[in-house]
């Protein structure tokens, strides 16, 4: 690693591939550092040496660092902030984390730097990436077009749709939308997708094998899908 000087290091091994403030070197340490060209800030406290490609697993662990040690186990990056970790949005400005309900959340209220939302989180809503559970793909894809506005969703959820390891699909993600209860957001939803939609595709209604009438059923897709039922903003 190079000193605060610049000097560059013996050898590649002595690089990392991620600093953060910690007995090699402080805060304003790597800020100098970052000012001279040395490193690149990659989130907060987060640096990386430049032009190294940033990984899902390496945003990860950038975003990890601005969580309290405390309730990092507890939280789960969601909404536009995985959809960033996953190379797929701007890094956010504040980390929106997920609490599930199931969990004891007053001493959560009062991190700072962070947005919180409880919600339901079903067994396939969640991933682990660099130490730090994160939304799904699928999850995320379906916060983002319920709760964020049109002008940011749409970029997002495109690029969420276009890189085939993410494994999102605008089929299921309708269907997952459609599973939801009636939510406030849930028709502005469906309009986000609409514009994500091939042309013919978009002109006609979604091609649905099986519709869903009752709400037991609606309940029933959703926990196939792996989709929460119900979600408040704390």
């Amino acid at each position: 690693m190079a000193s605060i000087s610049g000097r560059a290091p013996d050898s590649p091994a002595h690089l990392l591939d991620l600093y953060a403030p910690g007995p090699l070197f402080s805060w304003p340490e790597l800020q100098s550092m970052a000012a001279d060209g040395v490193l690149a800030q990659l989130y907060q406290h987060g640096y990386t040496v430049p032009g190294m490609a940033a990984s899902p697993q390496l945003r990860a662990r950038a975003a990890a660092f601005a969580v309290p040690p405390a309730i990092r186990q507890r939280v789960v990056a969601g909404r536009m902030t995985a959809a960033w970790i996953y190379g797929c949005a701007r890094e956010p400005d504040r980390l929106a984390l997920l609490v599930d309900t199931k969990r004891r959340i007053s001493s959560l209220r009062s991190t700072r730097g962070c947005t919180l939302h409880e919600v339901r989180l079903g067994p396939f809503d969640v991933v682990s990436l660099g130490g730090l559970m994160v939304s799904s793909p699928l999850r995320t894809a379906l916060d983002i077009a319920l709760h964020v506005e049109a002008e940011r969703a749409v970029p997002a959820l495109r690029q969420l749709l276009d890189r085939p390891e993410l494994d999102v699909r605008l089929r299921l993600l309708t269907l997952a939308v459609e599973a939801t209860p009636r939510l406030p957001h849930k028709n502005a939803a469906l309009e986000k997708l609409a514009l994500l939609a091939p042309p013919a595709v978009a002109r006609g209604p979604v091609d649905v094998e099986h519709t869903v009438d009752s709400p037991d059923g609606t309940e029933h897709v959703a926990q196939v899908l792996g989709v929460a039922h119900l979600e408040g903003k704390l």
